[in-house]
């Protein structure tokens, strides 16, 4: 009898530990990893890459609609391999922008569901357990201080920064403000549902996370 296929669920804000833990998960089960994150950014990069006016929700999402979207271990749009160039704070500041328009996270959302549909998948995000996909097998709320937050993403190698001091106060800044759109936005907030595991992530070992993690997932698998 095989394993039943799980719906895994990552949320959580900018820097606390999402990509690594989703990534790090998929892999040992052989899921799909989907950073939903990454889809907005794309959106964003082709918005500016075709002079779109970022605050045109509707033009935004039919570009949305009509793209063709890959997010697997690189992310490409309409042929563009994007996989650096979205890793940016100018891409940041796009993506909270693209975000926060209800027509385009229904676009994506759509997307998102499909992909996950028959199970085996792990998707981060910051609205994967409320909206996307609220009865989740496995829901994970990922946090850290605000300290460790900017410390990860100053330190990121996928990200195109300099880790100077002026840079940091830049990442300090853009996710201050990326966490203060995530949380306002009428559409698809960001919180911590209430069936959603907890976990402070600031200080620990992203080994023990995962570990967490994993104790999880496996308490939900059954034989089929």
């Amino acid at each position: 009898m095989s394993e039943r296929r799980l719906i895994i669920a990552i949320d959580g804000p900018s820097g606390a530990g999402k990509g690594t833990v989703a990534r790090t998960i998929a892999d040992r089960l052989a899921y799909r990893h989907v950073d939903t994150g990454a889809m907005y950014r794309a959106v964003a990069w082709l918005a500016n890459h075709e002079g779109l006016d970022l605050q045109d929700a509707d033009a935004v999402a039919q570009l949305a609609a009509s793209a063709a979207l890959d997010v697997n271990s690189r992310v490409a749009i309409n042929g563009h391999d994007v996989t650096q160039a979205i890793r940016t704070l100018e891409m940041d500041r796009a993506a909270a922008v693209v975000a926060r328009h209800p027509a385009v996270r229904g676009v994506l959302v759509e997307r998102q569901r499909a992909y996950g549909l028959a199970g085996g998948v792990v998707m981060e995000g910051r609205d994967i357990g409320s909206v996307v996909f609220p009865h989740a097998d496995v829901k994970v709320f990922l946090d850290a201080s605000p300290e460790e937050r900017v410390r990860r993403r100053a330190l990121d190698t996928a990200r195109q920064t300099t880790r100077d001091d002026a840079e940091r106060s830049a990442v300090a800044d853009a996710l201050a403000a990326r966490d203060s759109s995530d949380r306002t936005r009428t559409v698809s907030p960001l919180l911590r549902v209430d069936d959603a595991v907890y976990i402070d992530t600031t200080g620990l070992p992203i080994e023990d996370v995962v570990d967490r993690v994993m104790r999880l997932v496996k308490a939900r698998i059954r034989p089929e």
